[in-house]
Protein backbone atom coordinates (compact mmCIF):
# COMPACT_ATOMS: atom_id res chain seq x y z
CA UNK A 1 0.00 0.00 0.00
CA UNK A 2 0.87 3.52 -0.28
CA UNK A 3 1.53 5.03 2.94
CA UNK A 4 -1.02 7.36 2.53
CA UNK A 5 -0.41 8.35 -0.63
CA UNK A 6 -0.91 7.69 -3.98
CA UNK A 7 2.15 9.14 -4.87
CA UNK A 8 4.50 7.00 -3.24
CA UNK A 9 5.90 3.19 -4.33
CA UNK A 10 5.26 2.00 -0.50
CA UNK A 11 2.94 0.15 0.98
CA UNK A 12 1.95 1.34 4.10
CA UNK A 13 3.13 4.82 5.23
CA UNK A 14 2.17 6.04 8.88
CA UNK A 15 3.42 4.64 11.97
CA UNK A 16 0.27 2.87 13.95
CA UNK A 17 -1.14 0.81 11.65
CA UNK A 18 -4.37 1.61 10.32
CA UNK A 19 -8.16 1.44 11.51
CA UNK A 20 -10.42 -1.31 10.79
CA UNK A 21 -13.04 0.11 13.41
CA UNK A 22 -15.34 -1.69 15.10
CA UNK A 23 -19.16 -2.76 15.32
CA UNK A 24 -20.98 0.44 16.62
CA UNK A 25 -24.31 -0.53 15.22
CA UNK A 26 -26.15 -2.69 12.86
CA UNK A 27 -24.94 -1.02 9.61
CA UNK A 28 -21.36 -0.84 11.18
CA UNK A 29 -21.01 3.34 10.42
CA UNK A 30 -18.42 4.77 13.05
CA UNK A 31 -19.88 7.91 14.51
CA UNK A 32 -18.09 10.84 12.78
CA UNK A 33 -15.18 12.31 15.10
CA UNK A 34 -15.76 14.57 17.87
CA UNK A 35 -12.88 17.05 16.86
CA UNK A 36 -13.28 19.61 19.33
CA UNK A 37 -14.91 18.00 22.33
CA UNK A 38 -12.78 14.54 22.80
CA UNK A 39 -9.49 15.13 24.40
CA UNK A 40 -7.09 13.34 22.86
CA UNK A 41 4.56 -0.77 16.43
CA UNK A 42 7.09 0.61 14.58
CA UNK A 43 9.79 -1.36 13.84
CA UNK A 44 12.35 0.72 11.62
CA UNK A 45 10.11 3.45 11.50
CA UNK A 46 11.35 6.66 12.13
CA UNK A 47 9.70 9.88 13.94
CA UNK A 48 9.63 12.87 11.20
CA UNK A 49 7.98 16.37 12.15
CA UNK A 50 6.73 19.37 11.05
CA UNK A 51 7.64 23.09 12.31
CA UNK A 52 5.69 25.80 10.69
CA UNK A 53 5.34 28.07 13.04
CA UNK A 54 7.22 27.93 15.96
CA UNK A 55 10.09 25.32 16.94
CA UNK A 56 8.73 22.14 18.98
CA UNK A 57 11.02 23.56 22.06
CA UNK A 58 9.21 27.06 21.50
CA UNK A 59 5.94 25.40 21.94
CA UNK A 60 7.05 22.60 24.59
CA UNK A 61 8.49 25.47 26.29
CA UNK A 62 5.38 28.53 25.74
CA UNK A 63 4.14 28.08 29.64
CA UNK A 64 7.29 29.45 31.18
CA UNK A 65 8.90 33.11 30.91
CA UNK A 66 12.83 32.82 31.24
CA UNK A 67 14.32 36.15 33.11
CA UNK A 68 18.12 36.82 34.05
CA UNK A 69 17.15 35.42 37.74
CA UNK A 70 15.10 32.74 37.55
CA UNK A 71 12.03 31.01 35.38
CA UNK A 72 8.64 32.26 36.24
CA UNK A 73 5.23 30.90 35.31
CA UNK A 74 3.22 32.68 33.14
CA UNK A 75 -0.45 32.93 34.57
CA UNK A 76 -3.13 31.79 32.14
CA UNK A 77 -5.88 34.25 30.97
CA UNK A 78 -8.19 34.75 33.30
CA UNK A 79 -11.00 34.22 30.70
CA UNK A 80 -11.02 30.93 28.97
CA UNK A 81 -10.92 30.69 25.23
CA UNK A 82 -13.78 29.56 23.47
CA UNK A 83 -13.16 26.33 20.70
CA UNK A 84 -14.61 27.27 17.76
CA UNK A 85 -16.26 24.15 15.67
CA UNK A 86 -14.70 22.62 13.26
CA UNK A 87 -16.57 22.79 10.60
CA UNK A 88 -16.72 19.36 8.39
CA UNK A 89 -15.81 20.06 4.99
CA UNK A 90 -16.73 17.97 1.36
CA UNK A 91 -15.34 18.53 -1.33
CA UNK A 92 -14.87 17.06 -5.14
CA UNK A 93 -11.32 16.34 -5.95
CA UNK A 94 -11.93 14.55 -9.29
CA UNK A 95 -14.47 14.29 -12.10
CA UNK A 96 -14.07 11.80 -15.19
CA UNK A 97 -15.64 9.72 -17.31
CA UNK A 98 -15.13 5.71 -17.06
CA UNK A 99 -14.35 3.44 -20.55
CA UNK A 100 -17.92 2.31 -20.00
CA UNK A 101 -19.47 5.92 -19.87
CA UNK A 102 -20.34 5.99 -16.17
CA UNK A 103 -18.62 8.79 -14.63
CA UNK A 104 -16.29 9.00 -11.10
CA UNK A 105 -15.94 11.56 -8.56
CA UNK A 106 -13.18 11.59 -6.21
CA UNK A 107 -15.10 12.97 -2.62
CA UNK A 108 -12.77 14.23 -0.06
CA UNK A 109 -14.32 14.27 3.12
CA UNK A 110 -13.44 15.79 7.32
CA UNK A 111 -17.09 14.51 8.42
CA UNK A 112 -15.33 11.26 9.95
CA UNK A 113 -18.33 9.20 9.02
CA UNK A 114 -16.85 5.39 8.06
CA UNK A 115 -18.27 2.15 7.46
CA UNK A 116 -16.35 -0.48 9.03
CA UNK A 117 -16.51 -3.05 6.97
CA UNK A 118 -15.49 -0.35 4.28
CA UNK A 119 -12.18 0.49 6.35
CA UNK A 120 -11.64 -2.97 6.95
CA UNK A 121 -11.80 -4.41 3.34
CA UNK A 122 -9.49 -1.48 2.89
CA UNK A 123 -6.86 -2.03 5.39
CA UNK A 124 -6.55 -5.62 4.33
CA UNK A 125 -6.20 -4.10 0.37
CA UNK A 126 -3.28 -2.65 1.88
CA UNK A 127 -1.74 -5.48 3.51
CA UNK A 128 -1.98 -3.96 7.20
CA UNK A 129 -2.35 -6.23 10.26
CA UNK A 130 -5.70 -6.37 11.59
CA UNK A 131 -6.28 -4.81 15.43
CA UNK A 132 -9.03 -5.19 17.99
CA UNK A 133 -12.10 -3.38 16.49
CA UNK A 134 -12.99 -2.34 19.77
CA UNK A 135 -9.56 -0.33 19.79
CA UNK A 136 -9.70 0.93 16.32
CA UNK A 137 -13.12 2.20 16.77
CA UNK A 138 -11.67 4.10 20.04
CA UNK A 139 -9.20 5.49 17.81
CA UNK A 140 -11.37 6.85 15.61
CA UNK A 141 -13.92 8.39 18.20
CA UNK A 142 -10.91 9.98 20.28
CA UNK A 143 -9.20 11.57 16.92
CA UNK A 144 -9.12 15.51 16.95
CA UNK A 145 -9.76 14.64 12.94
CA UNK A 146 -10.87 12.09 10.25
CA UNK A 147 -10.36 12.74 6.54
CA UNK A 148 -11.54 10.49 4.21
CA UNK A 149 -11.41 9.97 0.10
CA UNK A 150 -14.55 8.02 -1.63
CA UNK A 151 -15.24 7.32 -4.97
CA UNK A 152 -18.89 7.42 -6.27
CA UNK A 153 -19.13 5.69 -9.55
CA UNK A 154 -22.88 6.57 -11.27
CA UNK A 155 -23.77 4.90 -13.84
CA UNK A 156 -24.50 5.92 -17.24
CA UNK A 157 -27.50 3.59 -18.19
CA UNK A 158 -29.79 3.87 -15.01
CA UNK A 159 -30.79 7.10 -13.88
CA UNK A 160 -29.92 7.27 -9.45
CA UNK A 161 -27.90 4.16 -9.57
CA UNK A 162 -24.71 5.05 -8.08
CA UNK A 163 -21.86 2.97 -6.23
CA UNK A 164 -19.90 4.40 -3.15
CA UNK A 165 -16.51 2.99 -1.87
CA UNK A 166 -13.75 4.03 0.40
CA UNK A 167 -10.87 4.26 -1.43
CA UNK A 168 -8.72 6.64 1.19
CA UNK A 169 -8.17 7.58 4.96
CA UNK A 170 -6.00 9.68 7.40
CA UNK A 171 -6.72 10.92 11.11
CA UNK A 172 -4.63 13.19 13.31
CA UNK A 173 -4.60 13.31 17.32
CA UNK A 174 -3.78 16.96 19.31
CA UNK A 175 -3.77 18.69 22.38
CA UNK A 176 -5.79 21.51 20.74
CA UNK A 177 -3.43 23.71 21.42
CA UNK A 178 0.28 23.15 20.09
CA UNK A 179 0.71 19.46 18.80
CA UNK A 180 -0.94 16.85 16.44
CA UNK A 181 0.54 13.77 15.21
CA UNK A 182 -1.06 12.40 11.49
CA UNK A 183 -1.80 8.36 11.83
CA UNK A 184 -3.06 6.54 9.88
CA UNK A 185 -2.61 6.99 6.14
CA UNK A 186 -3.48 4.83 3.43
CA UNK A 187 -4.74 4.74 0.18
CA UNK A 188 -6.53 1.72 -1.80
CA UNK A 189 -3.62 0.65 -4.70
CA UNK A 190 -5.45 1.06 -7.51
CA UNK A 191 -5.71 4.62 -6.71
CA UNK A 192 -2.35 5.16 -5.80
CA UNK A 193 -0.19 7.35 -8.50
CA UNK A 194 -2.83 10.06 -9.04
CA UNK A 195 -1.72 12.50 -6.52
CA UNK A 196 -4.54 11.32 -4.21
CA UNK A 197 -2.48 10.77 -1.02
CA UNK A 198 -0.43 14.04 -1.51
CA UNK A 199 -4.08 16.23 -1.83
CA UNK A 200 -5.33 14.02 1.39
CA UNK A 201 -2.17 15.36 3.64
CA UNK A 202 -2.11 18.48 2.46
CA UNK A 203 -6.02 18.70 3.57
CA UNK A 204 -5.35 17.31 6.89
CA UNK A 205 -2.38 19.78 7.13
CA UNK A 206 -4.10 22.75 5.99
CA UNK A 207 -7.19 21.93 8.75
CA UNK A 208 -4.23 21.55 11.34
CA UNK A 209 -3.01 24.82 10.29
CA UNK A 210 -6.28 26.44 10.29
CA UNK A 211 -7.05 25.70 14.39
CA UNK A 212 -3.25 27.35 14.76
CA UNK A 213 -1.91 23.81 15.33
CA UNK A 214 1.83 24.08 13.70
CA UNK A 215 3.76 21.62 15.45
CA UNK A 216 2.62 18.34 13.54
CA UNK A 217 4.47 15.03 13.69
CA UNK A 218 3.84 11.55 12.00
CA UNK A 219 5.88 8.29 11.60
CA UNK A 220 6.41 6.96 8.50
CA UNK A 221 8.39 3.76 7.17
CA UNK A 222 11.54 4.15 5.76
CA UNK A 223 10.35 3.80 2.32
CA UNK A 224 7.80 7.08 2.24
CA UNK A 225 10.70 9.23 4.22
CA UNK A 226 11.32 11.30 1.08
CA UNK A 227 7.84 11.62 0.32
CA UNK A 228 7.42 13.53 3.43
CA UNK A 229 10.26 15.42 3.44
CA UNK A 230 8.56 16.67 -0.17
CA UNK A 231 6.23 17.94 2.04
CA UNK A 232 8.02 20.38 4.17
CA UNK A 233 8.68 17.09 6.74
CA UNK A 234 11.73 17.50 8.59
CA UNK A 235 13.36 13.69 10.46
CA UNK A 236 14.68 14.53 13.47
CA UNK A 237 14.43 17.96 13.92
CA UNK A 238 16.49 20.41 15.76
CA UNK A 239 18.33 16.62 17.24
CA UNK A 240 15.07 15.76 18.51
CA UNK A 241 14.93 12.05 18.33
CA UNK A 242 11.91 9.59 18.43
CA UNK A 243 11.50 7.34 21.73
CA UNK A 244 9.50 4.11 22.04
CA UNK A 245 8.80 2.36 25.19
CA UNK A 246 7.23 -1.51 24.79
CA UNK A 247 6.39 -3.75 28.45
CA UNK A 248 8.99 -5.97 28.61
CA UNK A 249 7.91 -9.94 29.07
Amino acid sequence: MVAAFAVTPSSSICGVCIPTACRSEARGIVPAARFLRNRSQANRRSAVAWSLKAGLWDSLKSGFLKTSNSTETVEPPTTPLEEEELVPEELVLLERTLPDGSTEQILFSSAGDIDIYDLQALCDKVGWPRRPLTKIAASLRNSYLVATLHSIIRSSETEGEEKKQLIGMARATSDHAFNATIWDVLVDPSYQGQGLGKTLMEKVIRTLLQRDISNITLFADSKVVDFYKNMGFEADPQGIKGMFWYPRV
